[in-house]
C-alpha cells in the first residue's frame, strides 16, 4: 500500500465506516454474503436506504457485488480490513517539511494586539489572551525571583494596566508568587 498515492481512497474507507448502519451491514456480511432486501429486512431499513449504504461500501472497496438470479448479493472483502488501523493512518512524512514555521495564528494575534512593543488592549478571548500573556511572560527570566515593584515595572512597559496583567499572568500559571516574590513558571518553552 503506497500511503501517499491512496490517501483519498483511505479517507473514503474511513468515511464509509463512519455510519452505524454500514457497520451493522459489514458485520452481517462477515457471517455470509447477503442481498440488499435481506439486509433491509434484518435492519428494518428502507431498501433504498440499504442500497445507498451498499453503494458507499462498494465505492470504498469494502464489499463485492455479484448477480444471483434477480438479486445483487454482497460479500465482505476481508482483505480490505486486514491492515491495522495504525497501518491505515501511517504515512511517511518525506514530502512534508519537518521544521514548523512560527504559528500563523499566534503571529496574527500578536500583530493585532501589540504595536511597537506595547499592548494596545488585553484580549477578551481566552485563546488570544493566552498568546499575549505568554509573549509578555517571556520578558521574565526563568529561575529569577522578582519583587512586585520589578514585576510592575516590566509590565508597565507593555500596558498601563499592569495590575490586570500581573493577575492574568498568575491566573494563566505563567507567573507564580509567594510572600510578594514572583517568578516565571516553567510552562513556557523558550
Amino acid at each position: 500500500m503506497n500511503p501517499e498515492k491512496n490517501l483519498a481512497q483511505r479517507a473514503a474507507l474511513f468515511k464509509a465506516l463512519g455510519h452505524p448502519a454500514r457497520l451493522l451491514m459489514l458485520n452481517l456480511m462477515r457471517e455470509k454474503p447477503r442481498h440488499g432486501e435481506e439486509l433491509a429486512a434484518i435492519l428494518s431499513l428502507n431498501p433504498a436506504t440499504v442500497s445507498h449504504h451498499l453503494a458507499k461500501l462498494s465505492e470504498a472497496g469494502l464489499v463485492n457485488a455479484a448477480k444471483d438470479q434477480y438479486y445483487q448479493v454482497y460479500s465482505l472483502r476481508a482483505e480490505t480490513l486486514k491492515p491495522t488501523l495504525a497501518e491505515m493512518v501511517a504515512m511517511p512524512q518525506a514530502s512534508l517539511k519537518t521544521d514548523a514555521e512560527p504559528d500563523a495564528f499566534q503571529q496574527k494575534v500578536l500583530a493585532s494586539f501589540i504595536r511597537r512593543g506595547r499592548l494596545k488592549q488585553i484580549p477578551a478571548q481566552q485563546k488570544k489572551k493566552q498568546i499575549v500573556l505568554e509573549h509578555i511572560a517571556r520578558e521574565f527570566e526563568p529561575g529569577r525571583k522578582y519583587d512586585e515593584r520589578e514585576v510592575n515595572h516590566i509590565l508597565l512597559d507593555f500596558n498601563e494596566d499592569y495590575a490586570s496583567l500581573r493577575r492574568f499572568l498568575i491566573e494563566f500559571k505563567l507567573l507564580d508568587r509567594e510572600n510578594g516574590v514572583y517568578w516565571r513558571t516553567d510552562v513556557l518553552k523558550d
